[in-house]
């Protein structure tokens, strides 16, 4: 049980060292080429094709997070 207070320090949620989490969220005007799909709704987004992951567009990102945040 000791071990536990231990382990609730630990942030679940940090960024890594790089920022690269951080980093791939952010819109970057210099960027050109393709640009990603949503997956959900197929409407383009402000990602490059390339970003590895699934893309969101920023209406579908916003729902999926409401229903997160309130699926308990």
């Amino acid at each position: 049980m000791s071990d536990t207070g231990a382990n609730q320090e630990a942030g679940v949620c940090e960024l890594a060292p790089d920022g690269g989490a951080e980093a791939a969220l952010r819109h970057d005007p210099r960027a050109a080429g393709p640009r990603a799909d949503c997956v959900l709704c197929g409407e383009p987004t402000e990602l490059p094709a390339d970003q590895p992951g699934s893309t969101l567009c920023p209406v579908c990102a916003w729902q999926q997070a409401q229903r997160i945040a309130c699926s308990g």
